[in-house]
């Protein structure tokens, strides 16, 4: 019980019960306030008891036998006839709980939502079902709405690929303000309508939330996340490599070496691609019918939808003009194994005479070899065939390698890498000339040059380099907020905390996530 309000009652019997105590008792004061008026009575109508569960004691609930009295309102033309006497900060009209109890278990709904909330909720000694925790949930009245001068929008999944909704930041508080149930510019302008003073809108590059603030807030500057603005053009720096990718694997696959390698020391070349068996085969039908269908002016999902492909599938077949491309990539996208970071020490070992497979699994398991036996035993079954162990032959060059030299930072790459980047750009001019621009966008994005950037849209589009300019195509369209995103010092940072937050909530509450409920808790809860 909250002890400060004691003073307030009069205690009249305490009795134990197994699993709860119960304490009777009537209030001290002989009169009481109006709750529509404030003018104080004195006046009796009539006494009844009410039951107020309360918080623990000693592992045993407490429950509140209460005698109160229902007075009359004195006050002439108050609406209220009668009104009963509460103990402020303890009872409230047809509570059956404390408001001490009510809260803690608005508290728990909030965290961990209907069944973990009404099972930690029972453990503490406050009987809730599931169903009673989403009650006291829903009961909470939404926060106060407060004028917002910085606003961070994103979506969120509903449910993943079929319904999305909005959610809405104050980027001062870094907290949401509300979630919409759809993500389309007639009810994000809506919002817009009824709240209006937003100064600043932090956005990704959605078409739809970019045509709701320059229509219903055209006043307000928008601003283009970084993130996004990197990540979309990582999206066409991978199409741009895989489309020029043939490059480095046919200097690769065709050098002119000086000496026969020998059977203990094999060639240092990729397998060539497939020209023949069921996977080349079947991947040569998949492109020509999706070329076909997008020809005929069909979209990607209807191409998804007739095909029974996956939609990233469609895009990469459309992205290769040839099939001879898809042919190589799928020819040199192994997955690398467990055993690859290891392989030195157990050659090492092996030549020492070390050849039990159970000692050389306890050593790599030390090291932090997390395979299991029967792996290790497979890898090195064909050494026993062949003494010494053949050694270590440069890996083919994959399209994420290149990928990923190009998008991180130089000082993140290794010597070797540096190394092996450096002879992709002196192979492949197209690459090199696509490091470049990808140099200067991440380095004008990182010092907020945005000055510079019809510098690079010019410099992008001197060069051949078609899904460059598809992205610098896209960039002009969204030119504004890019260049206020590449300027100022906002971003979609909190924005994207919050989407995470959301898809927590969301699991939490194991499908009977209704929008109204999830809205709720997103935003009561911290």
């Amino acid at each position: 019980m909250v002890f400060p309000h004691l003073a307030r009652l009069a205690i009249d019997r305490v009795q134990a019960q197994p699993t709860s105590v119960l304490l009777e008792a009537h209030i001290r004061t002989t009169d009481a306030d109006c709750p529509a008026c404030g003018k104080p009575s004195a006046r009796i109508h009539s006494r009844y008891t009410r039951r107020v569960a309360d918080a623990v004691v000693g592992a045993r609930r407490m429950v509140l036998k209460l005698l109160v009295r229902r007075f009359f309102c004195l006050a002439p033309g108050c609406p209220t006839v009668t009104f009963v006497e509460q103990v402020p900060g303890l009872t409230s009209r047809y509570a059956r709980r404390s408001q001490h109890a009510s809260q803690a278990l608005q508290d728990i709904g909030l965290a961990l939502a209907g069944r973990a909330g009404a099972r930690l909720a029972d453990r503490l000694g406050l009987r809730a079902g599931r169903t009673t925790m989403l009650r006291v949930i829903r009961r909470i009245p939404d926060p106060a709405s407060t004028p917002v001068t910085v606003l961070g929008i994103d979506d969120f999944a509903l449910r993943r690929g079929h319904r999305y909704g909005t959610v809405l930041i104050d980027m001062a508080t870094r907290r949401p303000i509300d979630l919409l149930p759809a993500r389309d510019a007639d009810t994000v302008g809506a919002w817009l309508q009824q709240h209006p003073g937003v100064e600043i809108v932090c956005r990704d590059r959605a078409g739809a939330y970019a045509e709701a603030a320059r229509t219903h807030a055209p006043a307000a500057i928008q601003v283009a996340d970084r993130w996004h603005l990197l990540h979309n053009l990582a999206g066409y720096v991978e199409k741009t490599v895989a489309n020029h990718f043939r490059c480095l694997t046919t200097r690769h696959t065709d050098p002119t070496p000086t000496t026969e390698p020998t059977p203990e020391e094999p060639a240092a070349t990729p397998p060539p691609a497939p020209t023949d068996g069921r996977l080349a085969a079947r991947i040569r039908l998949r492109h020509q019918q999706v070329h076909d269908l997008h020809a005929a002016g069909k979209s990607i999902k209807a191409i998804v939808r007739e095909l029974g492909l996956a939609r990233e599938t469609v895009r990469r077949y459309l992205r290769a003009a040839q099939v001879d491309d898809l042919l190589t990539q799928s020819s040199t996208g192994s997955r690398p194994s467990k055993i690859d970071p290891w392989v030195d020490h157990l050659r090492k070992r092996w030549n020492e005479g070390c050849t039990t497979i159970t000692i050389l699994h306890q050593e790599i398991r030390a090291l932090g070899y997390t395979g299991g036996y029967s792996t290790l035993r497979d890898q090195l079954h064909s050494w026993r065939h062949h003494m010494p162990p053949p050694p270590d032959t440069p890996k083919p060059l994959k399209n994420r390698q290149v990928n990923s030299w190009i998008l991180r930072h130089p000082d993140a790459l290794t010597a070797d890498e540096h190394a092996m980047f450096a002879q992709v750009r002196a192979d492949c001019p197209h690459l090199d000339r696509l490091a470049t621009h990808v140099t200067s966008f991440a380095t004008m994005l990182i010092r907020r040059q945005g000055q510079n950037l019809d510098d690079w849209l010019a410099a992008v589009r001197a060069d051949d380099l078609p899904h460059l300019h598809s992205f610098a195509t896209g960039l002009q369209q969204d030119y504004d907020a890019v260049r206020n995103g590449l300027t100022l010092e906002h971003s979609s940072g909190a924005v994207e905390g919050n989407v995470n937050r959301i898809k927590m909530l969301k699991r939490q509450m194991y499908g009977r996530a209704g929008f109204a409920l999830l809205r709720k808790r997103v935003l009561l809860s911290r």
